[in-house]
């Protein structure tokens, strides 16, 4: 068998059996595009806060009232995700989560949101796990991710001009010839010039799904390395740690924001068992999670035990961070996250078109044979 029927044969093969996860996973990422802008369409009630001049309010006093609204649930983290946004009190239980919406000035409740019945959640888990149990359906999508990643390179080895009279014909769709020409064309013409994008976006969802993706990026960008080593939390002596130690928190957030006074957006972890120290982070712009900066404080008394700014990291850390950003396109704003949409549109368009290219050769043999 020649090299270019090996290719076909592989690509065909590889098309039928991961079509329809690509197709799925393709579909869902462009919904979860746009999420953002939605949200603060039709939920703009609870999202969207005006902006007053004065100082957030502390997390320990978000802490204090997302008990009273969610006695039975724990709070696990405070995010701030601008002046004029909502802050976000994420709380958990042995049943399920719970997201409390409040002013950031005021403390005053918004809304409680469950993500077992959001939509956006709900495609974000289809996405990620087709609403598998995670250790199940994680694989199924990277296995099919990395089928992808091979289908777009056999693809653009057939798709490879043999002649200087075929170039044109590869980079052009023939519109005015049959349908099916028409799909031949476009199956190939548009899988070539989302190629490399598709790839890049492949590739940081397969961070999602596979940890060694990642280490392997930092590693590229770094020349080597270890990413456990870089991004290991601190160890502290926690003998007189105390987990209802809340001030120690309010210590913590107005030091982040001391090291990053121009930051958009921030976070609090809450310690959750004895010996958890305490984690914050702080973002350059509002709902854009790259370039990051991360800080860790003594659980007790608030202290700054380590910081790590977004400059004095490495490169590949720095990359690896923006691993989220880079696949939804949010890294460029607005006109990423389209980008990110259309390449989304005409991956989950290849399965669909290469399915008719293949139901229709093999028609055409059935009827040759009889």
């Amino acid at each position: 068998m020649k090299f270019t029927k090996q290719i076909r044969f592989i690509h065909k093969w590889l098309g039928l059996i991961s079509g329809l996860i690509v197709f799925i996973v393709s579909i869902t990422g462009c919904i979860f595009c746009f999420h953002d802008e939605i949200k603060d369409i039709t939920r703009k009630e609870w999202r969207i806060v005006e902006p007053q001049n004065k100082p957030f309010i502390l997390p320990s006093a978000l802490q204090e009232k997302a008990k009273k609204i969610a006695p039975k649930n724990k709070a696990s983290m405070v995010s701030y995700y601008g002046k004029n946004r909502s802050a976000i009190v994420y709380t958990y239980s042995d049943t399920e989560n719970e997201y409390l919406y409040f002013n950031p000035y005021t403390g005053k409740y918004l809304k409680t949101e469950n993500p077992k019945t959001d939509f956006f959640i709900i495609v974000e888990y289809i996405h990620l796990y087709l609403l598998l149990p995670d250790y199940i359906g994680k694989h199924i999508i990277g296995v099919s991710t990395l089928i992808f990643i091979l289908l777009v390179i056999s693809g653009l080895i057939q798709w490879w001009p043999k002649r200087k009279s075929d170039i044109k014909r590869s980079f052009t769709v023939k519109w005015s010839a049959k349908w099916r020409r028409v799909n031949y064309d476009w199956h190939n013409t548009s899988g070539f010039y989302i190629s490399l994008l598709a790839i890049v976006i492949a590739i940081t969802g397969l961070t999602f799904t596979y940890e060694w993706v990642g280490n392997g990026i930092y590693k590229t960008f770094n020349f080597g390395g270890d990413k456990t080593l870089e991004t290991k939390a601190p160890v502290v002596d926690t003998t007189k740690f105390d987990k209802n130690n809340i001030l120690a928190v309010d210590k913590a957030f107005i030091e982040t924001r001391k090291q990053q006074p121009k930051a958009e957006m921030f976070y609090v972890m809450f310690p959750q068992h004895k010996g958890d120290i305490i984690n914050t982070g702080a973002y350059p712009y509002t709902l854009r999670f790259d370039h990051q900066s991360n800080y860790y404080f003594h659980p007790a008394d608030g202290k700054l035990i380590r910081s790590d700014s977004y400059q004095n990291k490495s490169l590949g850390l720095q990359v690896v961070e923006m691993n989220y950003g880079i696949h939804t396109g949010q890294i460029l704003d607005l006109p990423g996250k389209i980008l990110a949409f259309t390449i989304s549109l005409i991956a989950a368009a290849l399965p669909v078109t290469g399915f008719v290219i293949w139901f229709g050769r093999r028609k055409k043999i059935k009827k040759t044979k009889t």
